[in-house]
């Protein structure tokens, strides 16, 4: 325990900072650092932190009642998308006018959608009507990605076969005298000319 002047007096001498480390504390507890490479060490330390954390997003994926074959294919497809990603995904279909009599068939396609998607979805919360939209949240199997990644982690990877090299053994004026000569057309007349 040293008084607050020689506790400067000795971060001078130091050429370092005096910093206080417990300002609650009786006597408040000090410390005699380089407080800019602290900031920069700690600074390090976050952003390491922040990479290797993993933070899942609610994307959101409209569809309508109508729906064709093939728009459902491509949301279908931005789905499983954002599944493998590890996001969350809102799946909301509008209703408009009098489709809100048929809600029936928004409700058959979000079913169908979870039937397409079979083991690698768990529903997080069922569908239901709120307003003129239907939504449902669905998330990522865990188990189900684990078991995929492990997968393609095991598979071998593509190898290219090699491009075969040109016979180093022909002789290369041989091959000149092979190219065929450019030959000059004239341009027919236009008809249209007159």
């Amino acid at each position: 325990m040293v008084s607050t002047q020689e506790a400067l007096q000795r971060a001078r001498e130091a050429d370092l900072d005096l910093v206080e480390v417990a300002p609650q504390a009786n006597p408040p507890v000090c410390r005699i650092m380089d407080y800019g490479k602290f900031k920069y060490e700690r600074d390090i330390r976050q952003k390491e932190a922040r990479k290797k954390q993993s933070r899942t997003e609610l994307k959101e994926i409209k569809f309508r009642p109508k729906i064709d074959a093939h728009d459902y294919g491509t949301k279908k497809g931005h789905v499983e998308r954002f599944l493998r990603g590890g996001h969350k995904v809102k799946v909301t279909i509008m209703f408009r006018g009098r489709e809100m009599t048929h809600t029936d068939l928004g409700r058959k396609i979000l079913d169908r959608l979870v039937g397409d998607l079979g083991e690698m979805v768990t529903v997080e919360s069922m569908p239901k009507q709120e307003g003129r939209n239907m939504i449902m949240v669905i998330s990522p199997n865990k188990r189900y990605m684990e078991q995929l990644a492990r997968t393609k982690a095991l598979e071998p990877a593509q190898q290219l076969e090699p491009v075969p090299e040109p016979d180093s053994d022909s002789d290369s004026d041989s091959d000149s005298d092979s190219v065929p000569e450019p030959v000059a057309t004239a341009a027919a007349p236009d008809p249209d000319e007159g």
